[in-house]
């Protein structure tokens, strides 16, 4: 095959040197001269075995975190290692190519790897298990298919492979570099043994693994008949249309939205497990340049614009702190940063004309090329020198998806949402009835940022696709009781446009226990935006004790009851200039109580009647002479000796 791979001096892959120069997919000037009926039926044909994968891990899968929280993904990429569907995130190839050449691949071979600092950035945690799986047509490689969660447990010092206080990856569980775990259709049992007798939960990780890899090889197979169907040639020029189709709706659409400028904002971490909770900022330089020529991701070599170093935005996250001891830090440096540039990218659909136009944006690797990333030296959240554990990666990962929002939100006059939920694993684990261990982990959502035009969305999961538990089978399933699951009063930031609500969720337990949880906003709310106000924080009760939100194994009794109240979303605009009706409405379904009402909304109500006049009154004497841009919450003066804003937060 005319394919190869070139690697920097530490052995990481350089996404842009990866190349194919056999010239069939293009024509002469690098572009897509595919047919545009048979681009629609590919792209189709792409997003069915997507699903078809996804649905066939979901119905197989043993653990509650695959199967019913459904946290993972699967991914299309071409022999190009480009991502070619965009409905959600996925994991890289670059490790796999790296260490097996393509040359050497056979049907039936499935690849399996977790080791955080041997993923070109792909995966950020060692619970995140990947597999890989490459699709043949006339003996020759010409994608990949993947899948990559979130397992319940791979070893490690504590249930669930995630300890909150970890100084080292080695506490965190069994590291697995690239390997083949199936060779021509035979699976390697002598790793899959040792994996198996390195988790808590050996059927469970057995049972998925089988799942994926089974899944995956469906979806190779399927995509095989599309290139027996269509031929490599005709195939190939429809992945260059989809990518190249991205490239150009992002920069017309939506980057052409953002003036010219350099922008400037950062948001934080508030604890690391190990030192006091403190600011562990993450910022962004934002640069735009509507001159500056993308590069053309499905360029070959020899091309004109080979080796630009110029992107309409770039991103440079110099000023983010230092690496932290515990588990926060993100090794997000590798290859380009080409996972972290397809991570972020989702944000800037915010900026499409309407919400039904941002649902049908997808991000594939047609965003790699308007985006140049700037890491600062190695020893920072984003750029750990090994073996910095990892596991609460999600507390940097997650909120840079905000600190992006917000500095679109200083760019372009506030047309972004609020900030977003942060996603947080609670749960418990002990021993049942039956003498056997178990361990019930769950990703809860919360609230979403109020918007320019229109509320927040309540409870949602911003993992895609994924959902709490639900009841009936926690309850089958392990010895406690849900006794409320409901909406979070009083939660979202109060806003013109308010910010959603977080769950309200009461666990009594049946037998002892030991309560777990990582979670960030504890202390930091989801900061509001043009006025708007910040949502409320995560807060969990214990017997009437509050819980830090990392918590390895708290001893909780039979009897006691667990209270989960999760983060709600920032507020968008002016409180003072929400409708009265709406403040009422939301009175009525319980998702603002009347104190609410009056001291966040300055609306007075008398039983169901709106008192106007009273209103305007309440409300000429709350509203301030000016609004801040931003609102960081109460919880951001106590971890920065007291000032209610960020130099950064000016505009």
């Amino acid at each position: 095959m005319d394919q190869h791979v070139d690697l920097d001096e530490d052995r990481h892959v350089d996404p842009y040197a990866v190349t194919d120069v056999s010239a069939e997919s293009v024509n002469g000037r690098g572009v897509s001269a595919a047919d545009p009926i048979l681009v629609e039926i590919v792209e189709g044909t792409l997003a069915s075995v997507e699903k078809e994968v996804e649905t066939a891990i979901a119905r197989t899968a043993r653990s509650p975190m695959i199967r019913d929280a459904h946290d993972f993904r699967a991914g299309i990429h071409d022999v190009r290692l480009r991502k070619l569907t965009g409905r959600s995130y996925s994991a890289l190839v670059q490790p796999i190519v790296r260490d097996f050449p393509v040359e050497t691949m056979k049907p039936g071979d499935v690849y399996f790897h977790n080791d955080v600092y041997l993923s070109e950035g792909g995966i950020g945690h060692l619970p995140d298990l990947c597999v890989t799986v490459p699709v043949f047509h006339q003996g020759e490689v010409v994608a990949f298919v993947q899948a990559f969660g979130h397992h319940d447990d791979i070893g490690g010092s504590v249930p669930g492979s995630m300890p909150s206080h970890a100084r080292s990856v080695y506490e965190e569980g069994l590291m697995v570099p690239p390997i083949k775990l199936w060779d021509q259709g035979v699976p390697n049992e002598t790793a899959l043994r040792i994996m198996t007798r390195n988790s808590r939960m050996p059927d469970s990780l057995a049972g998925d693994l089988d799942a994926e890899c089974s899944a995956c090889l469906m979806g190779a197979r399927r995509l095989s008949e599309l290139f027996g169907r269509y031929g490599r040639a005709a195939v190939e020029e429809c992945f260059d249309a989809i990518i190249d189709k991205t490239t150009e709706t992002f920069r017309r659409e939506l980057l052409a939205k953002i003036p010219e400028g350099v922008y400037t904002w950062e948001d934080y971490a508030e604890h690391d497990g190990v030192d006091e909770p403190r600011l562990h900022a993450q910022r962004i330089t934002l640069t735009v340049d509507h001159s500056a020529p993308e590069r053309r991701s499905s360029r070959r070599e020899g091309d004109e614009d080979a080796g630009q170093e110029h992107a309409p935005l770039t991103i440079d996250f110099t000023g983010t702190s230092p690496q932290a001891k515990g588990p926060i830090n993100h090794a997000g440096d590798y290859a380009d940063g080409v996972f972290l540039k397809k991570w972020l990218a989702p944000i800037l659909r915010n900026l499409a004309d309407t919400p039904e136009r941002m649902a049908e944006l997808d991000v594939n690797e047609g965003v790699v090329p308007l985006i140049k990333m700037i890491f600062p030296e190695k020893g920072t959240l984003l750029t750990p020198i090994f073996p910095a554990p990892t596991n609460a990666r999600t507390f940097v990962i997650l909120r840079l998806l905000g600190v992006l929002a917000g500095v679109l939100a200083k760019a372009t006059g506030g047309r972004m949402p609020a900030d977003q939920e942060t996603i947080r694993y609670t749960g418990v684990h002990g021993v049942d009835a039956d003498g056997q261990p178990y361990l019930m982990r769950e990703v809860l959502g919360g609230g979403s940022g109020g918007r320019w035009y229109a509320d927040g969305e309540d409870t949602i999961h911003v993992v895609p696709d994924s959902r709490n538990i639900p009841v009936e089978f926690a309850e089958a399933r392990w010895p406690f009781r849900v006794e409320r699951l409901a909406l979070a009063c009083d939660s979202g930031g109060p806003g013109m446009f308010r910010g959603g609500l977080g769950y309200d969720k009461h666990i009594r337990m049946l037998r002892d226990a030991s309560y777990m949880s990582i979670a960030d906003r504890s202390i930091l709310s989801c900061w509001g935006v043009n006025g708007g106000l910040a949502g409320r924080p995560f807060r969990v009760e214990i017997a009437g004790k509050e819980m830090e939100g990392l918590v390895d194994d708290h001893p909780v009794q039979a009897g006691d009851t667990i209270r989960i109240r999760t983060t709600g979303g920032g507020g968008w605009g002016s409180p003072y200039d929400r409708d009265p009706r709406a403040v009422a409405a939301d009175v009525r379904d319980g998702k603002v109580s009347i104190a609410g009402a009056l001291g966040d909304y300055g609306v007075v109500l008398d039983g169901d009647r709106i008192d106007e006049q009273g209103t305007a009154e309440l409300r000429a004497n709350l509203r301030p002479t000016t609004d801040r841009f931003f609102d960081r919450g109460p919880g951001y003066a106590r971890l920065s000796g007291g000032r209610t804003s960020a130099e950064v937060d000016e505009m």
